[in-house]
């Protein structure tokens, strides 16, 4: 069993890793568990933070890491709130207060023009200078409902509406947001690179 640091200390997110890695020989461990500070993102993209935050837990840490960068882009804001999800109404915005800002800036928008996707880049580093990182990208389409709706998942899921299953990703059982969502797609990726190198591998990952 391998030890492999999460550059992330949100539980929601610790929660869906484990579970989508669960048959891979590795025990993910939040950096806040190790005292990793926040790093900085100061990238433009969502590989880009991504990278950013895993070779930092790398760096702190001497341990491979998976850095996570995903967020929600909107069509009718252009993208937005896209690499600035997390933070769309401040920087220690809760996702109660990024929600209601959404909301607010779509009050105008009819339902038929309220499309948008969930974006996950997960980036695996072997170490901190790892010159060939392991990059994966997932995608989830919906649509912004109109008010929030379930009590499941976190961020912007109770807003985002599911056509395929007609309800927001908040309301979906766990087992099945694991198997459709963005990070599922991504995370179902780096899982077979994952156990590629599990199989080729003559030394740790």
């Amino acid at each position: 069993m391998h030890e492999v640091v999460l550059a992330s200390g949100n539980a929601g997110k610790l929660a869906e890793l484990k579970s989508l890695l669960a048959d891979v020989e590795v025990s993910v461990i939040p950096q806040s568990a190790l005292s990793v500070p926040e790093a900085d993102e100061t990238g433009r993209s969502f590989v880009e933070n991504a990278l950013i935050k895993a070779r930092h837990a790398a760096e702190h840490t001497g341990l491979a890491a998976i850095g996570d960068d995903s967020g929600l882009a909107v069509d009718a804001l252009d993208g937005a709130p896209g690499i600035y999800s997390a933070r769309y109404a401040g920087p220690s915005a809760s996702d109660a207060e990024n929600t209601a800002k959404l909301l607010a800036d779509l009050r105008e928008v009819p339902a038929q023009r309220r499309t948008a996707r969930f974006h996950c880049l997960v980036a695996y580093v072997r170490n901190a200078d790892d010159p060939t990182p392991i990059i994966c990208q997932g995608t989830w389409e919906g649509q912004i409902a109109l008010v929030p709706e379930g009590d499941n998942g976190f961020g912007y899921d109770p807003v985002f509406y599911v056509p395929s299953h007609r309800c927001t990703a908040a309301q979906l059982p766990a087992d099945e947001k694991n198997r459709i969502s963005h990070r599922a797609r991504a995370l179902a990726l780096l899982r077979e690179q994952m156990r590629s190198m599990d199989r080729d591998r003559s030394g740790p990952l």
